[in-house]
C-alpha cells in the first residue's frame, strides 16, 4: 500500500484516504495506492463497502503536473478507474473542494457520489489541449446526457455542486462539514437499503443524434479559433454513443494520444506552467509585501472607474479623486452602473452591491481624503505634465510607506517618481481596459522602486485576481512596446498593397481574438495618433510613416466610439464592416509615396507580423525589460489576444524554429534594413542552436 493512500475501517465501511497534499494529485503513488486499496476492500471479509475521500481542503484536483512530459508510469489512470468500477462492493466518492479532471474521472468510476457544500467539479483537460482520457468522455454522457456532457467537456468549466446534483453527477449534497462523516453516512444508507453496486459503464448511452453532434462540432470549432481539442472532444463523446463501452474507451484513448502529441498541447502546457511561474521572481524571494486594505484611485474615467470597481469587488476600500464635484458625481454613477450590471448578471447580490457602493466607496475632490490610503493608483490623462502634477500632490498628502502607482501605458516612470520625495515607493501598475475584466497587470519597476513595493504590486494583483508580469521602464514596457512594432509591420504591409481587412482576417485565422485594425477601432484611433505626434520630433528619417492612419483620424474617425474607423459601425454595431472610403484613402497615400501595390497572401502576412513581434520581444528580453521569455508570452496571452494554444510568441518561435524566424527577418531586411534589424539575442541563440525556453529557468 502506498503511503499516499491510507485505508481504515469504521463499522465495516473502508475509508480510502488520498493524502497527497496540497491537492491530492494523481501521482503514480496515488494511482498505485488506490488500486491496492480496492483490492483490499474486495478481498476483506470485514468490509462491506468503501468511501474515497481526500485529505485536507480538496478531493482530487487532477493529474500530478510534475509528471507532465515524462514517460508514464504504471498503473495507468484508466486502469485504476476501471478497477474501482469493477469492485464487487459499493464504492462512494466524497467530493469536497474540487474534483477536477482525473479526480472527477475517479469519482465517475465509483458507484455513488456525494458532494459537500461549496465543492466544484469539472473536466478541464481541454484547456491543456487534451481531453478527459480516463473514461470521462464515455461515462459522463451516460450519466448526464449528451448536451450537459459536451458543455462540461468542451468548455472545461467548473460546475458548482448544486448544479452537479441537478445534472445527476452527484447523488446527494451533504450538510456535513467533514468528508469522512458525509461518506460514512451515505455508505451506511446504501448498505441499509441493500442497493449494491451501480456501474456507469452498464448504463445505456443516449441515442446518437448526428444533427446534435454536428451542431456541437460547428459551435465549438467556431469558438475554438483553430484549437483542435474541443472538436476532438465531440468525436470522443460520439464514440460513447455508438460503440460498446470498452471500444469507446479505446477510441477515447486513441484520440487522447493524438492530442497529447500535438504542438497545440505543447503550447497550452507551456501557458499553464508559465502562468504559475510568472510571479515567482528571485528578487522577491523572502520579501514581504506591504499590507493593502485601503486604496485611492485618481481619475474616474473608463480606466479609473474600472480599477476602482475591480478593487471593490475584491474586498478593498476605495476612495476615488476627481477634478471637480460634477466629475466626482459622474464617476460615482459609473461605479453604481457597473455594480448594477453585476447584480443583473448574478455576480453580486443586491445587499452586497449596496454595501460596496454605500460603505466601501466614495468619490471626492480633495486629495487629503487619501491620507490613510495604503496604495494610490493614478489613471489620469496620458500626459507627463498632468501625471507629474498628480504625484506632487500625492507626495504631499499620502502617509509614509504608501505605495504610489501610475497606470501610464508608455511614459517614463522614473521621471514621474522624480517628482516625489519617495521614489522608492513609486511603481507602475499598468492595467488593461476594461480593468475589472482584463486579467493582465504589468508591474513596472522603476530604477529606485523598493523590492517590497514590487512585492506589493504582485500581492495586489493576486488580490484582484489578475496575472502580474514584471516589466522594466521603457516606452510601452513589454506589451505596448511590442504592439507598436508588430502594428508597424502591419502598417508597412498596408502601404505595400495589403488591405486592413485581409490582414485582420489572416490573423484571426491564425488564432488571434481580433485583428490589429479591429483592435485599433476598439481602443480608439486617437490613441495611436497622439503617440505618432509625440514621437514625430524624434523620428528617424528612414522610418516609414503610415500617413493613411493620420488621414483617417483627421476625418474624426476614431473607431467604434465615433461609429467609423478602419471599419464602419452602422447604428452602434459592435462588429464593423469594411469601408471603401478607407481603402480609397490608403490608395491615395500609396500614390503620393510612389508605391506600386503588390499582392500579399495570408501566409506572408502572418510571417511578417510574427517575425516583427518575436524580434522585438527578443530585444526586450535582451535588455532586461522582461526578465524571461515566459514573461513576454504571458503578457501577450493575457492582454493582447494571442492564441493561447500557440503558447505565446516566444514559445511559438521555439516551435517553428528560431532559425526560421531569423531567416525571415534577414529576407525582409533586404527591402527595409532599418525596420528589420535582427535582435542580438535571436542571432546568438540561433548560433548556439538554442531556444528561448532555455532562458526561462535562469535567475
Amino acid at each position: 500500500m502506498s503511503d499516499l493512500v491510507r485505508v481504515s475501517v469504521t463499522d465495516r465501511i473502508a475509508v480510502i484516504r488520498v493524502a497527497n497534499p496540497p491537492v491530492n494529485a494523481l501521482s503514480q503513488g496515488v494511482r498505485q495506492g488506490l488500486s491496492d486499496a480496492i483490492e483490499t476492500v474486495d478481498t476483506s471479509a470485514d468490509i462491506d463497502a468503501a468511501i474515497i475521500v481526500g485529505d485536507g481542503r480538496t478531493f482530487i484536483a487532477g493529474a500530478d503536473i510534475s509528471e507532465f512530459g515524462k514517460p508514464p508510469q504504471p498503473p495507468a489512470l484508466p486502469d485504476v478507474i476501471n478497477r474501482i468500477e469493477a469492485s464487487m462492493k459499493p464504492i462512494v466518492a466524497v467530493l469536497h473542494g474540487t474534483a477536477l479532471g482525473g479526480g472527477l474521472e475517479v469519482a465517475l468510476g465509483a458507484h455513488y457520489r456525494v458532494g459537500l457544500k461549496g465543492a466544484r467539479v469539472g473536466l478541464p483537460e481541454v484547456t491543456l489541449g487534451i481531453l478527459p482520457g480516463a473514461g470521462g468522455t464515455q461515462r459522463m454522457p451516460r450519466l448526464v446526457g449528451v448536451d450537459a456532457a459536451l458543455d462540461m467537456i468542451t468548455s472545461g468549466r467548473h460546475v458548482p455542486i448544486a448544479e452537479a446534483e441537478k445534472l445527476g453527477i452527484v447523488d446527494a449534497v451533504s450538510d456535513e462539514a467533514d468528508p469522512e462523516a458525509a461518506g460514512l453516512a451515505f455508505a451506511a444508507k446504501i448498505l441499509a437499503d441493500n442497493r449494491g453496486v451501480r456501474r456507469i459503464r452498464d448504463m445505456d448511452p443516449p441515442a446518437k443524434d448526428d444533427a446534435v453532434l454536428a451542431d456541437w462540432r460547428a459551435k465549438v470549432t467556431k469558438a475554438a479559433r483553430g484549437q483542435i481539442a474541443p472538436p476532438t472532444c465531440v468525436d470522443a463523446v460520439a464514440a460513447a454513443l455508438s460503440l460498446p463501452f470498452e471500444e469507446g474507451l479505446a477510441e477515447e484513448r486513441r484520440l487522447f494520444k493524438t492530442l497529447l502529441d500535438s504542438p497545440q498541447r505543447e503550447g497550452l502546457i507551456h501557458a499553464f506552467f508559465s502562468e504559475r511561474k510568472v510571479a515567482k521572481l528571485p528578487e522577491l524571494k523572502g520579501v514581504e509585501p506591504r499590507p493593502v486594505a485601503k486604496i485611492g484611485v485618481i481619475g474616474g474615467g473608463t480606466m479609473g472607474a474600472g480599477i476602482a470597481f475591480c478593487a471593490l469587488l475584491n474586498g478593498l476600500d476605495v476612495t476615488l479623486i476627481e477634478r471637480d464635484q460634477d466629475a466626482a458625481v459622474k464617476a460615482a454613477g459609473t461605479i453604481s452602473g457597473l455594480a448594477d450590471g453585476s447584480v443583473k448578471r448574478g455576480k453580486l447580490t443586491q445587499e452586497k452591491r449596496d454595501a460596496l457602493v454605500g460603505k466601501s466607496f466614495r468619490a471626492v475632490t480633495d486629495y487629503a481624503a487619501l491620507s490613510d490610503a495604503d496604495l494610490v493608483v493614478e489613471a489620469v490623462f496620458e500626459s507627463m505634465e498632468v501625471k507629474q502634477d498628480v504625484f506632487t500632490k500625492l507626495d504631499a498628502v499620502c502617509k509614509p510607506g504608501a505605495v504610489l502607482a501610475t497606470n501610464t501605458s508608455y511614459l517614463d516612470i522614473d521621471e514621474i517618481a522624480a517628482m516625489t520625495s519617495r521614489p522608492q515607493d513609486v511603481i507602475g501598475l499598468h492595467f488593461f481596459s476594461p480593468a475589472h475584466i482584463m486579467k493582465l497587470l504589468e508591474v513596472v519597476v522603476a530604477d529606485k522602486t523598493a523590492p517590497e513595493v514590487v512585492a506589493t504590486g504582485f500581492a495586489l494583483a493576486k488580490t484582484l485576481k489578475k496575472i502580474a508580469v514584471r516589466a522594466g521602464v521603457c516606452d510601452g514596457f513589454i506589451g505596448n512596446r511590442m504592439l507598436a512594432v508588430y502594428r508597424t509591420a502591419a502598417d508597412h504591409m498596408i502601404l505595400d498593397g495589403a488591405s486592413p481587412y485581409q490582414i485582420d482576417k489572416a490573423l484571426v485565422n491564425f488564432g488571434f481574438a481580433m485583428g490589429p485594425f479591429a483592435v485599433s477601432d476598439l481602443a480608439g484611433l486617437d490613441i495611436g495618433w497622439a503617440t505618432r505626434k509625440r514621437r514625430a520630433a524624434t523620428r528617424d528619417p528612414r522610418e516609414r510613416v503610415p500617413t493613411y492612419a493620420d488621414r483617417i483620424c483627421e476625418n474624426g474617425w476614431f473607431g467604434q466610439k465615433t461609429g467609423r474607423g478602419y471599419y464602419k459601425y452602422e447604428d452602434g454595431a459592435r462588429k464593423g464592416s469594411p469601408d471603401p472610403e478607407v481603402e480609397k484613402i490608403i490608395a491615395e497615400e500609396r500614390a503620393k509615396l510612389g508605391i506600386e501595390p503588390r499582392a500579399f497572401d495570408d501566409e506572408e502576412i502572418v510571417r511578417r507580423y510574427m517575425a516583427a513581434m518575436i524580434n522585438e520581444a527578443a530585444k526586450i528580453v535582451d535588455e532586461g525589460i522582461a526578465k524571461r521569455p515566459l514573461d513576454v508570452d504571458i503578457t501577450l496571452l493575457s492582454g493582447y489576444g494571442f492564441p493561447r494554444w500557440r503558447g505565446g510568441p516566444m514559445k511559438y518561435a521555439d516551435m517553428i524554429g528560431l532559425n526560421t524566424v531569423l531567416s525571415d527577418i534577414r529576407t525582409f531586411a533586404k527591402e527595409d534594413d532599418f525596420f528589420w534589424r535582427p535582435a542580438r539575442l535571436l542571432e546568438e541563440l540561433v548560433a548556439k542552436g538554442s531556444n528561448f525556453d532555455s532562458l526561462n529557468n535562469e535567475d
